[in-house]
């Protein structure tokens, strides 16, 4: 496993960006029952971001998601658009999207995505960065290590601290059999982190991924943490989040001081085939002048949270975007996105 420049560092999310990554649905993913809906949500989505920064999209299917995009896009948003043709499984780039550090030299990590813990198909999804790396989108080089590490696992506060929970991180066919002191060594040598933050409670119930810290706590600026809170006595998740709170409370930053926490009310419950979807209002997108919020067809709760997420980014447009089918494939929207911070992404 390769050290990298002791000067890089791990950007928080509000760091200026030089883009973001879409990994665009097609006919062959979990996506196909509902191929046309999702697709106009990506299309929302793609809209959203373009217009503010550029957008990379990775996909299977290039001319068909030029055609698409070309005929739904502003001209503005459009021509803020790179696809890159490459083979994919599934369309969540924050998991297998590159991890990029920035100093002396920007860096893209590429860390080994699995499928969380080979419970999906995911070769082709690991080799995309690899792809879009060859294909000359990045500045900065290469480095790929062979430790199973997925974006929405881990959370950084630009400063040198790392946020993580223990229910994904050790869950089984990840990094097996290394400890947790193993693997918080290799979070700080391979992400220049000074310490990291394991959180242990927080299940939400519909989630497939052993508990990514995304979509339930959030790090904003000021020492400011997003969480979810349930406040429903009823819910089976109470317990759970009312650990999580309390952990939450006793965290202090590495000056000592307690962290502003702001939480985030619970969607009710949102069902499809029978199943309890994961819906969360931590799952929001930080873009450049934008934070975008996952809606979920609940005015009341939508416009409750988006006011608190305005509490964390004053300085940004808060807009909401429908995640309903979204979460239909067990993640939302920060899920299906990748950042690259400034003079990453060439242009």
């Amino acid at each position: 496993m390769e050290l990298l420049n002791n000067d890089a560092f791990l950007p928080a999310e509000w760091y200026p960006q030089s883009g973001m990554q879409l990994t665009w649905p097609h006919a062959a993913t979990d996506w196909a029952p509902y191929l046309d809906e999702i697709t106009r949500t990506f299309v929302q989505f793609a809209e959203a971001i373009a217009s503010r920064e550029p957008l990379l999209i990775a996909t299977s299917v290039p001319r068909q998601t030029e055609s698409t995009l070309s005929h739904a896009l502003s001209a503005e948003a459009f021509a803020n658009v790179r696809i890159v043709a490459c083979p994919t499984h599934d369309t969540w780039a924050r998991d297998h999207g590159g991890l990029s550090l920035i100093g002396v030299e920007d860096t893209i990590c590429d860390f080994k995505f699995n499928g969380w813990g080979e419970k999906f198909e995911w070769e082709a999804d690991n080799a995309i960065t690899r792809h879009l790396y060859d294909a000359g989108v990045f500045n900065g080089r290469l480095v790929s290590f062979d430790f199973v590490l997925e974006g929405g696992s881990i959370e950084s506060d630009g400063r040198g601290t790392i946020f993580t929970t223990s229910t994904c991180l050790l869950a089984d066919h990840r990094n097996q059999p290394m400890t947790q002191q193993q693997i918080e060594d290799t979070l700080k040598s391979t992400l220049h982190a000074h310490r990291v933050v394991w959180l242990d409670y927080g299940h939400v119930v519909g989630d497939d991924t052993d508990g990514h810290i995304d979509t339930i706590v959030r790090v904003a600026p000021d020492d400011t943490l997003l969480y979810m809170r349930v406040d429903d006595d009823t819910d089976e998740m109470f317990d759970d989040f009312k650990l999580l709170e309390s952990q939450l409370m006793d965290l202090q930053t590495m000056e000592g001081k307690p962290y502003r926490l702001l939480p985030l009310p619970t969607p009710r419950p949102i069902f499809y085939d029978g199943e309890r979807l994961p819906a969360t209002y931590a799952n929001f997108v930080v873009v450049n002048g934008a934070v975008i919020v996952p809606t979920y067809r609940q005015p009341d709760l939508d416009k409750k949270a988006m006011a608190i997420i305005g509490q964390a980014f004053p300085d940004r447009e808060i807009i909401g975007l429908d995640a309903t089918v979204v979460i239909r494939q067990h993640g939302s929207l920060h899920c299906l996105t990748m950042q690259f911070p400034k003079g990453v992404l060439r242009n």
